[in-house]
């Protein structure tokens, strides 16, 4: 993430771009199996790299549901059930259309987390919006979606990688933000 993209970092305490940082897919993916919940990804510009790295963790099945790559936006709207309206006025480069897509794909497949990735790449602009605009939304249980507006930089690589990152940040943050009882009570079995 670059500079003003660092929403999901600052929210965990994490650092951002740092691999090794809290927050990584092993994390999220151990948080969920001892809560017992279940997540599903809708990628955009990412194109299943979101899900390609929560499924590289060892035992990712138990938690893992499934991915949409809705690359198309009339797949968001069919597939995910983003409002038509809202991509017709916005374009698919959007925070609410981030957060009904995560709704969405959770909503499809059934998780109970659901984790959104959309923006421009590169190496044009999309939409109206530069190369490096990105956003990033989870959608949980028993909460309202949350969303990260990026501007990142880069190559087109370079922006996916970082938005991976993010997305996987955004997540790990929801997931401690709504910590129970029952993640404290059986941390110790990790």
């Amino acid at each position: 993430m670059s500079g003003d993209g660092t929403a999901a970092a600052a929210r965990d305490g994490g650092a951002a771009g740092d691999g090794a940082a809290e927050g990584g897919a092993a994390e999220v993916l151990a948080l969920l199996v001892r809560r017992g919940q279940t997540v599903a990804v809708a990628e955009s510009l990412t194109g299943g790299l979101v899900a390609a790295e929560l499924t590289a963790v060892d035992g990712a099945s138990r938690a893992f549901r499934g991915s949409v790559t809705a690359y198309a936006t009339d797949l968001k709207r069919e597939l995910l059930g983003v409002d038509g309206t809202l991509l017709a006025e916005r374009g698919a480069v959007d925070a609410e259309v981030a957060r009904q897509m995560a709704r969405g794909v959770r909503r499809a497949l059934g998780a109970d987390w659901g984790v959104a990735t959309t923006g421009v790449a590169g190496p044009t602009p999309q939409d109206g919006r530069p190369v490096g605009t990105v956003h990033v939304a989870v959608a949980g249980p028993s909460n309202s979606p949350a969303a990260a507006a990026l501007r990142l930089e880069g190559d087109r690589a370079g922006i996916r990688a970082q938005s991976v990152r993010a997305a996987v940040k955004l997540l790990f943050s929801e997931l401690i933000a709504t910590a129970g009882a029952q993640d404290t009570e059986q941390h110790d079995e990790f």
